[in-house]
């Protein structure tokens, strides 16, 4: 027998012994995601097309500025011009549960990958092959345990957006400085107070950089994963490759960039620099509770 049969049937004898002894807990978790994600996507699909671009507009405005604001408004009506409101809808709902199991599962990894060693050792090698990996490799193993649709989607986009949020809060909390830590410590707090009261809020831009990145990724990987049935913006690009409609897939391909514009825009917001003025800067109540927890 050759390498090349060798590695095939390994494989599929791998993935079969996974499909005939896991197959209760695959189904548990395909549909845990699906009502995840189906609960996001109705929301967001059965609010009024003006309530979503108001809220859109007044967290842009909140977290921005005017100009951008306004930005927000055109952008959204011109894609709801283009006849593309519930596709790009879809594309966002499926872009914040993505991001929202991302940073469940990237945050705590980041904080364990910052206090342990041995864990670091692991996680960095993990997460340097799936930042490599190439994006449609993911679609593989996500079709073959979760059939197409979704929940396929969905989970081969929060294998390749998860790196940055784990990465960029470990690094954060390397990056507290060691004189609060200490501070802390000398005053009695637990590693939880540590943790909560001292280390996450100092490392807090840090996380809101890797929370930036792993929500544009998500967004470049749910368009890939339309060729899985993931729906959104993903499926209108599709059908412009395949009928070489140009039309459509420019309005389609101009309304993914407008939406990635304004999520990054807001999403980089929350980590500004302490410099910055009030209405930019995070979470300005824990900047109060550092004082305390150093002096």
């Amino acid at each position: 027998m050759d390498i090349d049969s060798l590695i095939n049937d390994s494989l599929e004898g791998t993935i079969n012994f996974i499909t005939d002894t896991f197959q209760p807990q695959l189904d548990a978790i395909s549909a845990g995601i699906d009502a995840f994600g189906g609960a996001i996507d109705a929301v967001l699909l059965g609010m009024p097309v003006w309530l979503l671009i108001g809220l859109l507009a007044a967290l842009a405005l909140w977290r921005v500025g005017v100009r951008f604001a306004v930005f927000t408004v055109l952008s959204l009506l011109l894609v709801n011009t283009m006849g593309l409101w519930e596709a790009t809808a879809s594309t966002l709902g499926l872009v914040l549960s993505s991001t929202a199991i991302c940073l469940l599962l990237g945050i705590p990894l980041g904080v364990w990958m910052a206090r342990n060693k041995v864990v670091e050792a692991i996680l960095k090698t993990s997460l340097d092959f799936m930042q490599t990996m190439p994006a449609f490799v993911y679609l593989i193993p996500a079709v073959m345990f979760f059939g197409l649709g979704r929940v396929p989607g969905i989970i081969a986009t929060v294998i390749f957006a998860m790196p940055p949020a784990v990465r960029l809060t470990a690094l954060g909390i390397k990056q507290v400085p060691v004189e609060l830590v200490e501070a802390g410590r000398a005053f009695g707090c637990l590693d939880r107070q540590l943790l909560f009261k001292v280390q996450l809020p100092n490392a807090l831009p840090s996380i809101m950089a890797g929370v930036n990145q792993t929500m544009m990724m998500a967004l470049s990987m749910i368009v890939i994963a339309s060729m899985i049935g993931a729906g959104g913006l993903g499926n209108v690009v599709l059908q412009g490759i395949q009928r070489l409609d140009i039309g459509l897939g420019f309005k389609s391909g101009l309304s993914v960039v407008l939406l990635a514009i304004i999520l990054d825009r807001i999403t980089q917001s929350f980590g500004a620099p302490a410099g910055a003025p009030a209405p930019f800067r995070p979470f300005a109540f824990l900047s109060r509770l550092r004082p305390a927890a150093a002096h």
